[in-house]
């Protein structure tokens, strides 16, 4: 059973020490509660400045290889070690480094714990974690507790346990836990949030978010890469498996944890059938993507309800043949914005009965000033059409200066929390879940994400 959203820190530390099979007992968090005015009322993580901000890597294939690349570009920034049990990325990762003219990093690779080694170093300020889901939680407690900020792929945690062991781990060591939603840093999400925060929409009501993407050719990947895992995910979990960069924007438009919060949520899934009807034309009879059992609903629709009573509709499908969308809509009572193609209809502007498909005059008008500042070098560097380097670059900067991060762990915690609370509403009826307080109450308080620039 998962922590309930009135369960106070006391009660779930305690549960979590007893359960000697629990995930959470076993990845470092604290054995004794805290005691509740030792966490701020209006909590935001400010750690030291960092002149250079020494790096370690784990895990550098698909993913973690991107971070590297980025991470040579930035001023004040070096990778001092990198661990991947697949020495090939190692080596390749290494060899990227030493063509930049950097010190060569320590390398770290031979068995699944290696990570550990990488953790006891000294010259390590903040380690960025790209690995398949399972191991995301465990080695960001691992890297708070060794004294190290820790920056994890998405989604950060996989069950309410892990979610609030980020959360304690975090406030215990004041290390920054930020979950890399890097679509928060789009071009196009970047700009909604200045609108929003300009009150272009009037009040907000309702968002939608989502990731619809064909993934179907990465069941293909049978050994290694990313299907070679992700695969298995849909023989095992039937739920929203993957909801964060469709919810991240949503979110932070809202004011999610900052001055609004989610209440609770409820979903449902359509039948699982393109899975197994993909294998079947693409493997052998005996072949085993046909001989397993597909389960995760080819779509997945979960419905959020906010404490201040706005509405987010959270979709997923990874299966059916059908065009890449994050939906990306906010509508207020002004208008709306939807994403996928790009339009909005404003009732102060011309016909809100009609799309507006063109964006030139929206982005010379609200295109927000940090986009605006690195859009060159974003367009040089890419990544996801140049939001993997904003995301990089703004983290090094507020590690650099100080400053407290966009997104913080209880956003990884209340972002992911939708995977579990999801499965448990399709197993029962789509009856609703609730969500746990991760800020304890003081998203009542906390400030708003500004206008950074």
């Amino acid at each position: 059973m998962s922590p309930s959203s009135n369960q106070t820190r006391r009660q779930f530390l305690k549960r979590a020490s007893l359960t000697g099979a629990s995930l959470v007992a076993t990845a470092g968090i604290p054995s004794k509660a805290f005691q509740e005015e030792e966490t701020p009322k209006s909590w935001d993580l400010r750690a030291p400045k960092l002149e250079t901000v020494r790096i370690g890597l784990i895990g550098v294939g698909q993913r973690g290889s991107w971070h590297v690349k980025t991470l040579l570009t930035l001023d004040g920034v070096a990778i001092t070690a990198i661990c991947d049990t697949d020495e090939t990325v190692l080596n390749q990762a290494i060899a990227g480094v030493e063509e930049a003219g950097k010190p060569l990093p320590a390398r770290f690779t031979g068995t699944p714990q290696a990570y550990k080694g990488l953790l006891e170093r000294g010259d390590i300020d903040a380690v960025i974690i790209s690995t398949p889901w399972r191991w995301h939680t465990p080695m960001c407690l691992d890297t708070m507790n060794a004294g190290k900020h820790c920056f994890i792929e998405v989604p950060a945690a996989l069950t309410l346990d892990e979610c609030w062991a980020l959360v304690e781990t975090s406030l215990k060591t004041r290390r920054h836990c930020m979950m890399l939603e890097n679509v928060c840093y789009g071009r196009d999400e970047l700009m909604v949030l200045n609108m929003v925060r300009l009150g272009i929409f009037g009040e907000l009501t309702h968002g939608e978010g989502a990731y619809i993407h064909d993934l179907r050719w990465q069941m293909k990947e049978i050994d290694s890469s990313t299907g070679s895992w992700r695969t298995g995910w849909h023989t095992r979990r039937d739920a929203n498996l993957y909801p964060t960069h469709g919810l991240g924007p949503i979110a932070q438009y809202m004011n999610i944890n900052r001055g609004d919060r989610f209440d609770y949520l409820t979903s449902m899934s359509s039948p699982a059938l393109g899975r197994a009807v993909y294998a079947k034309k693409t493997f052998p009879a005996d072949h085993k993507r046909n001989l397993a059992r597909y389960i995760t609903g080819d779509m997945n629709s979960s419905l959020i309800k906010t404490k201040n009573g706005r509405t987010i509709l959270v979709q997923h499908d990874t299966t059916t043949p059908r065009p890449y969308s994050r939906l990306n809509l906010i509508s207020g009572t002004n208008g709306a914005f939807a994403g996928f193609p790009n339009r909005i209809a404003l009732e102060t502007e011309g016909d809100h009965h009609k799309w507006q498909t063109d964006m030139t005059e929206l982005y010379q008008k609200y295109d927000h000033p940090l986009w605006k500042r690195l859009e060159k070098m974003a367009e040089a560097n890419g990544g996801h059409g140049g939001m993997d380097f904003v995301m990089m670059w703004r983290l090094i900067y507020c590690l650099r200066n100080g400053e407290a991060l966009d997104q913080d762990v209880f956003d990884a915690a209340s972002w992911s929390a939708v995977t579990p609370l999801s499965e448990a509403s399709v197993a029962n009826r789509s009856n609703s879940q609730d969500f746990p307080d991760f800020t304890r109450g003081s998203w009542k308080e906390r400030t708003p994400l500004g206008i950074i620039s």
